[in-house]
Formats: C-alpha cells, structure tokens, sequence
C-alpha cells in the first residue's frame, strides 16, 4: 500500500506541478495581451494620466504612469469601483527609477497596489511611458488551481489508500485463515498420546482457483496426511504398549519359577561349588530380570491410566523416610534435608510419590562420587508443591540431557554408574509425575544438578480424606 500510493502521489504531483506550470505560461501569455492591446490606446498622450484614463471605459485595475518630452509625470490607475486614482509621488518614482534600458514587458511592484504586468517605453530625450494590468487575478487563479488540485490529490490518496485496504484484506483472507489454523495446529499437542487435528482452513477460504487459495489447500491436505500418520504412530504404539504389558506379565510367572526354583535348589548341601555359584548367578539374574520386567509393566499400565491409588499423601514425612532409606544405601555421600514448617500434603499415590523420590535419590547418589552433597527439599510454591533433589556433583552432560527421561537412558561418563540398574528410573519418576498431573524437570550445569517436581493443586488439610482433596477420583 505504501508503495502504491507514494507512486501515484507522485505521478499526481508531476501531472499537477505541470498543470499549474502551463497554466501560468497561458495566463501570462493572456496577460501580456491584454496589455500590449491596452497600451496601444495611448499613443503620444498630451494630457495627465488621469485625465486619459477618464476618457472612455477602462478595465479595472488598468494602470498609467506618463511623462511628455517636457512635461510633468503623471500617473494613475483604475479603482474596483470604476473611479480614476492618481497616484502618489513615491509610487511614480518607484517605477519612473528603473534604468532606461529596462524597457519592454516588465514586471512592477507598486507600494499599496501591488504587482502589474506592464509594458514600459521611455526615450533618450526623457519621454515616458508605462501601461499595465494587475497581476492578482491571475495568482488568484493559479491559487485556487493549486488548491483544488491539492485537495483532490489528497482525496484521492485517501480514496486509493480505503480501496486498496479492502482488496487487500479481501485477497488476503484466505492466507489469514491459513494462518490461523496452521496456529491453532500448533497449540495442539502432538509429542504423545491420541491425537486428532479437527483444524481444517475453512473451504470457503481454500479455493483451487486462486495462488493463496492453493495455499489453503495444500495445509488441509498436509493436515489430513499428519492426522493420519499420527492415528497411524499411536496405533503401533498402543499396539507395543499392550505387547510390553502382556509380555512383562507373561514373563513374572516363569521368572518367579526360575527363582523359586534356583532357591529350592539352593538348599541342597550336595551340591558342587561350581553349581553352587552358578545357581547364585541364575538367581541374582533372575531378581534383576524380574525388576526390569516389573519396571516396564509399569510403564506401560501408567501409560494406560492404571497403577495410581489415591489419597492424602504428606510429602514432608515421605521425603524423611526417603532420605534415611538413601543415607544408609549411599554412607558415603552428605545428605541434607530441608523442609517448610508446616506439612506439604497433596493428592497422590502414597506408593508412587515414594517411588518417585526413592529413584531421584538413588539416581544422584549413584551418578555421582563420594563425598558430593545431595539436598532434598519440599516447599508450598503458591498452591503446587515442589520437590527438589539437589547434587553439587559433576553435573549431566548436555547432549544427553534432552533424553535423560527416555526408556533405557544412561548418563555420560561423568556421572558414570557404579552399580546395575534397568535404566528406567527416571523414565517410571517422569511417567508417575505426569500420571499425577505434575512435572519433572531438571536443570544442570557442572556443580549445580537439580531435579524438580512440581505438582499442582491446592493445599490439603492433614486431615481430609482422600475423596475431599479429589472429588473426581
């Protein structure tokens, strides 16, 4: 718009500026002629200016300065009124000063009548003679001409500025549709679970005729194409959620008989040491198995919605017992504990929260070396509750960071581990704090490793059961 209307302004302002440019020339040339017609009609004058100027009808404004080889100057002028007005002796100086050579058509300015357009003829022997008409008609014109072309450029922009507004906006309404939608596709959230994008550019607005009706075309046909694969991703995965699920189940039966089984045999004082030790190696084999098998079962029924009990869980007294149970599993790390005067209740899954500290713990106390302090605080930040687990170790290695809450995700080397695990903790904390509603985050930098859980909700009273802090449970 911008650059459609500074153009026309300035083509409107050429084509104006060479209107009034003409026009002057003719109105000047008009001018001229009249007054060269004018100053044919006193030809060798012998009375005083005023007294020609009274004899026959004069246009007003018609001017006459006269001198005679001998005789007096003389000069007046014709009133609006048609009344003859002799002029002033500085008036006829001003104009009878002007050098001899200065002859011919001229322009004169007179002290309390203003500009003429004159022709001017003297002599050597002193004759003078000065016939001219005023100027102000034509500046009058030229102004008004001005004016009107000003003020009709003005509209006119204006005018340009409302139609290219509305065709603009017209035209453009479809891709505004497109915008809006490709928007509000953005708001959905797409990472996980069962989506559907219902958002579609209206038909009325993506229209195969038009280039941004095409527009409109190809997101709703990309739409339709990302709905499809994502019903499709989603499938496959409930598809492997209910695979792990019946699999893990599957597998606790025979697992729980290999360990049985290896116990029972165990008891036998017969047995070789070599035999000994290898029913050992099935058992304890058998127990971690066992322990990832129950870790993804896990998962996947959280997954589903399963596995939560809920009721009143007092997250200061569950961060006691947590913390006790990592100081006597990791003696050799500082242990601190920091806690707000009054309890920090929520509703939850007593089970679940527990487990969800007891793997935040165990993961800073074996992420890290001896001797790094780890801090466990529970605070009210307005109505959520956060739990923080704080280590001054090494800190996590950024590249991992973005996975650090995936399915079998290990640290780097600097937080290497020293002992066995399934590599699910973090994963089974973040599942169990979602399920909740809640969040886990973590942030790290080298000596600065914090990991927060922040459920929301409003505080709950010591004393309310588990259906008043949940109605809907």
């Amino acid at each position: 718009m911008v650059a459609v209307i500074g153009m026309v302004a300035i083509i409107l302002g050429a084509v104006g500026l060479a209107t009034g440019t003409i026009l002057t020339s003719i109105m000047r040339e008009s001018l001229d002629t009249q007054v060269t017609e004018a100053s044919q009609l006193y030809g060798n004058p012998t009375d005083s200016a005023a007294d020609i100027l009274k004899n026959g009808r004069q246009e007003v404004g018609t001017l006459l300065v006269l001198r005679g080889q001998y005789g007096p100057t003389t000069g007046a002028y014709v009133a609006d009124d048609n009344n003859i007005v002799e002029l002033s002796s500085s008036q006829i100086e001003s104009i009878t000063g002007r050098p001899d050579h200065d002859t011919g058509r001229v322009d004169v300015s007179i002290d309390g009548l203003g500009d003429y357009r004159a022709i001017l003829t003297g002599s050597t022997s002193g004759a003078f003679l000065l016939v001219g008409l005023p100027t102000s008609e034509v500046t009058e014109t030229l102004g008004q001409i001005v004016t009107t072309v000003a003020l009709v450029t003005v509209g006119g922009l204006l005018l340009l500025g409302v139609v290219l507004a509305v065709i603009i906006r017209r035209s453009l309404r479809p891709l505004s549709a497109v915008a809006s939608t490709a928007e509000r596709v953005a708001a959905q959230p797409l990472s996980e679970g069962a989506v559907r994008i219902s958002e579609r550019v209206p038909a009325s607005e993506a229209d195969d005729a038009t280039e941004i009706g095409r527009v409109g075309v190809a997101l709703n046909t990309l739409l339709d194409h990302v709905e499809t694969s994502l019903e499709a991703r989603q499938r496959n995965e409930e598809r492997m959620r209910r695979f792990v699920a019946d699999a893990s189940h599957e597998l606790r039966t025979p697992l729980a008989s290999i360990r049985g089984y290896s116990e029972l045999s165990l008891r036998d004082r017969t047995l070789s040491e070599t035999t000994e030790s290898s029913l050992q190696r099935i058992q304890a084999q058998s127990l971690r198995m066992t322990e990832l098998v129950e870790d993804l079962l896990l998962l996947a029924r959280l997954e589903e919605g399963h596995e939560l009990v809920y009721g009143s869980v007092d997250l200061s007294r569950l961060a006691v017992e947590s913390l006790g149970d990592a100081q006597a599993a990791g003696q050799d790390h500082h242990w601190e504990l920091e806690l707000d005067e009054e309890p920090v209740i929520v509703a939850g899954d007593t089970g679940r929260l527990t487990q969800v500290v007891a793997n935040l713990l165990a993961n800073a106390r074996t992420h890290t070396p001896a001797g790094t302090t780890v801090t466990l605080s529970v605070t009210r930040e307005g109505s959520d509750a956060v739990l923080r687990v704080h280590d001054d170790g090494p800190g996590i290695d950024p590249q991992v960071r973005d996975e650090l809450f995936e399915r079998f995700a290990r640290g780097d080397s600097s937080r290497a581990r020293k002992t066995g695990g399934t590599g699910l903790g973090l994963s089974i904390a973040r599942a169990i704090t979602n399920a909740h509603g809640g969040e886990l985050t973590v942030d790290s930098v080298p000596g600065d490793t914090t990991f927060t859980v922040r459920m929301p909700g409003k505080p709950i009273d010591p004393g309310s059961t588990a259906s008043e802090a949940d109605p809907s449970r």
